[in-house]
């Protein structure tokens, strides 16, 4: 019998010194188009695989480490776990993907939405340093027309099996540390809860 894919998830006393756990991470939106013909614009959305795969099972827990310096943002850290689990081989075919539109979008233009200013967005892709079957760390830069302090977030994708393991960092400017924060604590969480 499969172990609950909830098992999986970071819990309090898992978390890396700092961080908490948020209440109430909203449901997946319906599919759309597959990841291989989906918008550029769509890898910096939230429920990203969601929205372009069609997992069995998916669980999530919004993340927090608290700002504690003195202006309220510099040192704060906002993002997301999330588990989906797919039928046998679908995983590795996700991360391929995943992997092709990292390449097709490595760098694109884009208008943010209400009539927001023109973006150049550009897609880096590196290793997430992390035992598993594969891995991959997106870091998405977003530079308005309007402002030249570039957004940044970042995006990991770790597979185990028939499991990818994903880590949203929210977009911010000037980051101070990205999804390395929480990743290596993430698949510990994982790999217990799914005796690996």
């Amino acid at each position: 019998m499969a172990l609950r894919l909830a098992t999986g998830l970071l819990t309090s006393a898992q978390l890396p010194p700092g961080f908490e756990l948020l209440p109430g991470v909203p449901g997946s939106p319906a599919p759309r188009a597959p990841l291989m013909s989906m918008p550029c614009s769509d890898l910096v959305t939230d429920s990203f695989l969601a929205t372009h795969t069609q997992p069995l099972e998916e669980v999530s827990a919004g993340l927090e480490r608290p700002p504690t310096g003195a202006d309220g943002l510099a040192d704060g850290w906002y993002g997301e776990e999330t588990l989906d689990r797919y039928g046998p081989g679908q995983a590795a075919a996700v991360m391929t993907a995943i992997r092709g539109a990292a390449q097709r979008c490595a760098s694109y233009s884009d208008v943010l939405p209400l009539d927001g200013p023109a973006t150049h967005n550009t897609v880096s892709a590196k290793d997430p340093g992390v035992p598993a079957d594969e891995g991959l760390v997106l870091r998405i830069t977003v530079t308005a027309s309007d402002d030249a302090q570039p957004w940044v977030t970042e995006r990991a994708f770790v597979r185990e099996g028939d499991v990818l393991l994903t880590v949203d960092k929210l977009i911010e400017q000037a980051p101070v540390v990205g999804v390395e924060a929480v990743l290596p604590a993430a698949v510990t969480a994982y790999r217990a809860g799914s005796g690996r």
